[in-house]
């Protein structure tokens, strides 16, 4: 009974130590403003990330690439896909335009995305950011936010991220913006990032 019980926990440990894990990558980031993109026009982002490693961990390097539509003044969906070395992310999301300078932006948006690929288990997660935003020019636009993904929704690898971020956008011209952040982790399933990009509107 004893030997059977150490071939189990052995068999266990093994599958485990061998199973891939969820790899430490952020899916897309925020890389927007609360401002809901203009009702009819059509948004498409593209923007590289960096995802740094804790405790010994590799840096991620990854590209997310989305694609948008405003359907009304105050809501809209995106949908995109990020890559990284092992890893796919796929997803949508929905903000709701809540609050419209008094005396800032104020949006809410929620979604779901699906990671695959050699370097991760397979999982289904929640997305759900809580974002903030002011002018301090004609172009130039701050943003905050608090972005949350819960990983693995009915899934034994079921873990929460937290980040904090905040950034900008610059508007280049009419049909063009450039967005920059930093998340910084605020729980130790979460990585700290940065990313840089560019959003194009067709109007």
């Amino acid at each position: 009974m004893r030997l059977r019980r150490v071939v189990s926990l052995v068999s266990v440990s093994a599958a485990v130590l061998l199973a891939p894990a969820p790899a430490q990558a952020q899916d897309f980031g925020v890389m927007e403003s609360a401002e809901t993109i203009n009702r009819g026009n059509f948004k498409f982002r593209l923007n590289p990330m960096i995802v740094f490693g804790k405790e010994g961990e590799d840096h991620e390097v990854g590209l997310a690439a989305l694609l948008g539509y405003g359907f009304t003044s105050s809501f809209d969906l995106e949908g995109g896909v990020a890559i990284y070395d092992g890893v796919t992310f796929f997803g949508a999301n929905a903000e709701v335009w809540l609050l419209k300078e008094r005396p800032f932006d104020f949006s809410v948006a929620a979604g779901l995305h699906g990671r695959t690929g050699d370097n991760t288990t397979d999982l289904t997660g929640i997305d759900l950011t809580f974002l903030a935003s002011g002018p301090v020019s004609p172009r130039l636009e701050l943003y905050g936010g608090i972005d949350l993904a819960f990983e693995g929704i009915g899934d034994e690898a079921d873990f929460k991220t937290v980040h904090l971020v905040p950034g900008i956008e610059y508007r280049i011209n009419d049909s063009v913006d450039f967005v920059a952040e930093a998340g910084l982790a605020l729980n130790d399933a979460a990585r700290h990032y940065i990313s840089a990009g560019l959003a194009f509107y067709i109007r």
